[in-house]
């Protein structure tokens, strides 16, 4: 997967007035993200833990995911639907279910599109008891995956989101797992855009709203609805090439839920734009140097570059490289040498090393002589004076 370097727009309401193109919804708390780049788009208490309801079945895909890809499982092995799963998910319970019928033998693939398209209760409690043996031992290793991803501020303790005062997740960790379920499984995240599924007859509708919605471009993921949670979704859309991820929680409706997260994607859409600057390995410029065998080296970036910036500052976009020159000899390949430094306005400058690309040794004495005589004879070269200190990184 390809590393990016991306403009954090975390503060943008630190400078100053709020911007023209700033937006709040309804929602008790969110987050929206570009996919690409990282880069915070919006948010609204990105890190309260809340109640993420259905939301966090998310976690649960990912758990069966991570055991269909090792090979613990395949698709078509079958699970016992367990009397604990029935009656804690099944159809005599108020919650969604998938209504399987208690010690049945059920596929993997069907529990799974049970879980994702149905959301059924009974689904995830039946993964959890076959992959775990039990739904406790599924939520301790749950919460070991979730510290692995650099989910700091979640916990479960079920396989469903149930209410449970010590079951919670924030809007950051809902976005940083929807990345990795997009980016890690792509083969079985087609699973999120299926809008209906039928088992034992019953065919249930994927919940997720903006599935329907002419031109969203969304193909994921999860809905969620609780009392104390209100009604929450994590979803993500691509248009023209350029994914955008979101997570918003405590609407106050099913259709609040629908035109609030809308709004938001298409104001992130319509708002900002992504910058392709550098590719990995490529040469950004030459910096000359003092007393080599070569006379200059050519300064390199390491990884791919990338930026998300509000579409109306996009022509303020301003790259320049920063490195004090001449460098003196030697100097060893991969060496950070130089900054590339990228100002674009209404947002904290951003520095990216640069590398020397190749070895560069020193004069022998016979060269460091003619190069101290073409110093006395005719002054220094052009560019010996110290470029401008980089400022510190942000």
């Amino acid at each position: 997967m390809k590393s990016f370097v991306s403009v954090l727009l975390c503060s943008v309401f630190a400078f100053g007035a709020t911007p023209s193109w700033a937006i709040d919804i309804k929602a008790r708390e969110y987050i929206l993200l570009d996919a690409q780049t990282g880069t915070l788009l919006d948010a609204k208490d990105p890190d309260r833990k809340m109640p993420p309801s259905s939301m966090s079945k998310l976690m649960t895909a990912y758990m069966v995911f991570t055991a269909l890809k090792a090979g613990r499982i395949s698709l078509t092995d079958t699970f016992t639907v367990s009397r604990n799963a029935w009656q804690l998910g099944g159809a005599a319970t108020e919650g969604s279910t998938m209504f399987l019928d208690p010690l049945s033998m059920v596929k993997v693939e069907d529990l799974i599109r049970g879980m994702i398209i149905q959301s059924g209760n009974d689904a995830c409690i039946v993964l959890a008891e076959g992959l775990a043996g039990s739904e406790e031992e599924f939520a301790k290793q749950m919460n070991d995956k979730a510290k692995e991803l650099g989910m700091t501020n979640s916990h479960f303790t079920n396989a469903t989101g149930l209410p449970d005062a010590e079951h919670y997740m924030t809007p950051r960790d809902l976005a940083t797992l929807a990345k990795h379920l997009i980016t890690e499984f792509p083969e079985y995240y087609t699973i999120y855009s299926e809008t209906s599924f039928t088992y034992n007859n019953i065919t249930q509708g994927n919940r997720n709203p903006l599935l329907y919605r002419v031109g969203s471009g969304a193909d994921g993921l999860k809905t969620g609805h609780t009392e104390a949670a209100g009604y929450g979704l994590t979803a993500s859309a691509t248009r023209n090439g350029r994914r955008l991820i979101m997570v918003a929680n405590g609407m106050d409706s099913i259709r609040a839920r629908d035109e609030e997260t809308s709004k938001l994607l298409d104001w992130g859409f319509r708002e900002f734009t992504n910058r392709e600057l550098f590719k990995a390995g490529e040469v950004v410029t030459d910096a000359e140097v003092w007393l080599g065998d070569k006379p200059s080296v050519p300064l390199v970036i390491a990884q791919d570059v990338a930026i998300t910036v509000p579409r109306a500052a996009s022509g303020s976009l301003d790259v320049k490289v920063v490195y004090r020159g001449p460098l003196p000899a030697p100097i060893q390949k991969d060496t950070e040498v130089a900054k590339v430094i990228i100002n674009v306005k209404d947002i904290a400058p951003i520095e990216i090393p640069l590398r020397a690309a190749n070895d560069v040794g020193r004069l022998g004495f016979v060269g460091r002589l003619k190069a101290a005589a073409q110093y006395i004879f005719l002054g220094p070269p052009q560019n010996a004076a110290p470029a401008p200190a980089p400022t510190p990184a942000q």
